[in-house]
């Protein structure tokens, strides 16, 4: 990351920091604003895929622009939201598998702001559902872009977000009930944290373990994930637009205290 803000740094007019002062950002920030953004979040609405364990999302509006609270003179546009912490594209604290780990409201500032790795695997998972990332393949993704920075997030891309928000098609079961979706192997998850000390990692599924895993409730790679005490976020989508290296990912979500879990905006710059 210091090495990106750099290179913005060395590129930059002189002139443009004249405006807030020699130590001012806002010459980053004009100049980010000039590079493209690609939004890696699906909307989230009643109805889309989810955990089967977990009730769907309730929506009402409480109140509408012509229908004004007796005590307020003007009218305005309000809903009530119910749903589970782990909805649409959400973010996973340790706190969600993990007892007496971090929780959402504890997630640190600088671990929202991170460079980003993409490890396109799509046509791979095209040819086998039941696809498993290894190391060898995180391997072969640095041999092309360089060594898989520290403090990275590194997103797996299968395409299979081109299947919401079909929830049949997101679980893609067999005529035995037995899911099949492409995940995550250990070796890979311990060479990303514990070699490449990444700061967390994501995927378009709804889960960080392969569907024949989850399917006999293993969710082994999601647990180890988290008890590393590092987030990972679940149902990315648009990893199509974004380059294998070079870009920042910014993730973001609210602040409940002692939370279980969130839906995240979570966005790409490209350089």
């Amino acid at each position: 990351m210091k090495q990106i803000l750099f290179a913005i740094l060395i590129l930059l007019p002189a002139r443009l920091f004249a405006a807030g002062g020699e130590s001012s950002l806002w010459p980053i920030q004009k100049a980010l604003t000039q590079k493209k953004y690609v939004d890696l979040t699906h909307e989230f609405a009643p109805g889309i895929p989810r955990w089967p364990g977990f009730p769907d999302e309730t929506r009402k509006t409480i109140y509408w622009y012509d229908k004004r609270p007796d005590t307020i003179g003007v009218g305005f546009f309000s809903e009530l939201f119910t749903h589970v912490g782990q909805w649409g594209t959400h973010v996973d604290p340790p706190a969600h598998f993990v007892k007496g780990l971090r929780t959402v409201d504890q997630i640190d500032l600088k671990e929202m702001i991170l460079p980003l790795v993409v490890v396109d695997v799509h046509e791979e998972v095209a040819k086998n559902p039941d696809y498993i990332l290894s190391t060898e393949r995180l391997k072969k993704w640095e041999d092309a872009h360089g060594q898989i920075p520290a403090s990275a997030f590194v997103a797996m891309r299968t395409d299979w977000s081109k299947r919401w928000p079909d929830a049949a098609k997101m679980e893609n079961k067999d005529t035995n009930g037995v899911a099949h979706y492409p995940g995550w192997s250990l070796p890979a998850l311990k060479y990303l944290y514990e070699d490449r000390k990444i700061a967390a990692s994501g995927h378009e599924t709804t889960d960080t373990d392969p569907g024949i895993a989850t399917t006999k409730e293993d969710y082994s790679l999601e647990t180890y994930i988290l008890s590393t005490d590092h987030y990972q976020i679940e149902l990315l989508t648009n990893l199509d637009q974004v380059p294998e290296s070079g870009a920042i990912v910014v993730v973001s979500f609210p602040k409940p205290k002692g939370g279980s879990g969130f839906p995240a905006r979570v966005f790409a710059i490209l350089p």
